[in-house]
């Protein structure tokens, strides 16, 4: 190629790239849709096998795993199932209780199924004080050192209620309270955004304030309804909802926003969730049909 030919080559495509839209160099997308598969639970109660190929045909790539109970199967056998069907299961839902008198067989089980993280989603209602976010921190803090040796991280999962401001904790959030007094390096948070939303809080000021401190987050979306007859109380305590729980995209909670701050947060997996899914499988697909074309 002639010089001048090059150059003016050079300098029709620089002007081109000049002239695109800031979106189109910086658009990203979700690549591995996964689903924590408590949203398909009555339908694993009836078929465990068939209701994984099901997820996995829908498009979803990775799974979180909850409760311990496996259909019968053993570690040995989900990964089998797994790989199967083309699924990774990254992460996995363990009771307080296990955290705190089982975590060694814990770990070994989850090398076996491939897991890289372990998450506490859940801290009793009565231990909702100051004293009690204390012993789950310092649960949390060592249940975290052990895992890392192992090579796997752990994770707390919120809801609504550690966003209500209470009287036995002296006006401070629960959450807050655990950010503070765990370790960042030992554990790390499985954001749900559609629970936070709930609450009325913003999750990009949390990202913001302990960033890459967010590996993985559930993506639940909800829509407000004064009408609503659905119960969360369990998940959101205080915290006042008149609404119900929606298939991502079909609600209210803006995630071209939030997901533009995915790097600041650290996300490396989404988990779809919908904790009231009334057709599971229609559910699945219209959400992962939106998180797959989304850009941000």
């Amino acid at each position: 190629m002639k010089r001048r030919t090059f150059l003016e080559t050079s300098i029709a495509a620089a002007a081109a790239f000049a002239v695109r839209p800031s979106w189109a160099a910086e658009a990203h997308q979700i690549k591995k849709v996964g689903l924590q598969l408590y949203t398909v639970r009555g339908e694993l109660k009836k078929d465990f096998d068939g209701t994984v190929a099901k997820v996995a045909a829908t498009g979803y790539k990775e799974v979180e795993l909850f409760g311990g109970q496996y259909g019968g199967h053993s570690p040995k056998e989900i990964r089998a199932l797994l790989d199967k069907n083309g699924l990774a299961s990254p992460s996995a839902h363990i009771d307080y209780v296990t955290v705190e008198n089982k975590w060694p067989e814990t770990l070994e089980a989850a090398h076996v199924m491939g897991n890289e993280y372990l998450v506490c989603p859940w801290i009793d209602e009565k231990q909702r004080t100051v004293d009690g976010y204390k012993r789950a921190s310092e649960l949390f803090n060592k249940a975290g050192e052990a895992s890392q040796k192992a090579g796997i991280q752990f994770c707390y999962h919120n809801h609504s209620f550690e966003f209500a401001p209470s009287d036995a904790t002296g006006g401070k959030l629960l959450y807050d309270l655990l950010l503070e007094q765990t370790d960042a390096k030992f554990v790390k948070m499985e954001m749900d955004l559609g629970w936070i939303s709930v609450a009325g809080k913003d999750p990009v000021s949390y990202f913001d304030k302990y960033p890459g401190r967010f590996p993985m987050v559930h993506v639940k979306d909800y829509v407000n309804d004064p009408n609503s007859t659905s119960s969360y109380a369990g998940a959101t305590g205080s915290v006042e909802f008149k609404g119900r729980l929606a298939d991502v995209g079909q609600g209210v909670v803006d995630w071209k926003r939030i997901f533009a701050h995915s790097g600041t947060a650290g996300i490396k997996h989404y988990f779809v969730e919908n904790d009231d899914a009334k057709t599971p499988f229609e559910d699945i697909k219209i959400s992962y049909d939106y998180l797959s074309a989304l850009r941000f």
